[in-house]
């Protein structure tokens, strides 16, 4: 089900519709929708660069923005009087001033699921490797080097303890569940689906006491910057390792850093981090015991495919129709007194 504005409010526009995509490229899925629809298209010509980001936005009639990775500030929305929408190229939103479209009766829309299967399975990955060292053998043998740990950690038998329990932790859950291992999960926003062989549990603290293997899958918010801090660290067993593919800010690199130093936890597995790209000084960069790479995630031919396709149809159901997803608009709630309509089902 969706929401759709009344008629009334979807103002009349000369097509085809502007979209501006905040990277220097689009999954040619994605494309095809947007030139199927007649769209103008445009793209950067500097990835990560929010200065373009804003000159083009003050230049140009843009209708719409398929935000990637690079930020979306007030200032540039503010500088755009024709933008009607803004889809995110995946579900994290931390890099868009969400309020400011708020206030300006923009909705931002997100594309749950279509990333899920690819950063759960890198979770998997980075699970794995960390269990086995296998980066620093990798990196020790094109060294020369004939490094044969015997400190591995088999996972079977293990308690892995999701903080978050949507689509990427159940899958990771399924794949914890297959190698024997067993699954807790921490979510006061969510409730188990009949039959989940997933134990929840009331409370973070008791969570991280149980985990062998903490996997952290928590959008940003301000109540889960620095979740996962020094006094959090010190509550896992001995010899713990921690994953994180959710965002770098969740947890205290500083303290995590220290245990990992210390031989307290065993090792980390880190897709994110909270300054990217990486800074030379951080001092996860030089620990053996860390798996490092850089925010790849929901970088899959498929996952990447999904997200454009999504994007892509979100901005123009929106633009055409009116239609606010079910589950979609992060802003929904605050856009209640702007956006009313009917219930819609979309087609």
């Amino acid at each position: 089900m969706a929401r759709k504005l009344s008629p009334s409010r979807i103002e009349k526009r000369p097509m085809p519709p502007t979209v501006f995509v905040t990277d220097t490229t689009l999954s040619p899925a994605g494309r095809r929708v947007l030139d199927q629809a007649g769209c103008r298209v445009l793209f950067m010509t500097r990835a990560g660069s929010v200065e373009e980001v804003e000159a083009v936005l003050a230049r140009e009639s843009v209708d719409a923005v398929i935000s990637r990775t690079v930020d979306l500030p007030a200032g540039a929305i503010a500088a755009c009087p024709t933008l009607k929408v803004v889809s995110k190229h995946g579900v994290g939103v931390s890099n868009i001033d969400v309020p400011a479209c708020t206030s300006r009766g923009i909705p931002v829309m997100v594309t749950p699921g279509a990333n899920a299967r690819s950063v759960a399975e890198l979770a998997l990955g980075l699970m794995l490797a960390a269990a086995r060292g296998i980066a620093h053998m990798d990196a020790e043998m094109r060294a020369g080097r004939w490094t044969r740990l015997r400190t591995g950690i088999e996972l079977r038998g293990r308690t892995l303890g999701l903080v978050g329990y949507g689509q990427v932790a159940r899958l990771v859950a399924a794949y914890g569940s297959a190698l024997g291992m067993r699954v807790l999960a921490y979510d006061p926003h969510v409730r188990p689906a009949p039959g989940d062989a997933t134990e929840m549990r009331s409370d973070l603290e008791g969570l991280l006491r149980a985990s062998d293997v903490l996997s952290l899958h928590v959008p940003l918010t301000p109540a889960t910057r620095a979740l996962i801090g020094a006094e959090q660290l010190a509550l896992l067993p001995e010899g713990a390792i921690l994953v994180n593919t959710a965002r770098g800010e969740v947890v205290d690199e500083t303290a995590l850093a220290d245990v990992l130093v210390h031989g307290r936890l065993h090792a980390a597995g880190l897709d994110t981090l909270a300054v990217e790209p990486m800074t030379r000084d951080n001092p996860l960069r030089r620990l053996p015991n860390v798996v490092l790479t850089p925010h790849v995630g929901a970088s899959t031919q498929a996952a990447l495919a999904a997200m454009a396709q999504g994007a892509a149809r979100n901005v123009l159901d929106y633009l055409s129709r009116g239609i606010l997803p079910e589950g979609c608009v992060v802003n929904i709630d605050d856009l209640s007194n702007i956006h009313q309509g009917d219930k819609h089902v979309r087609q």
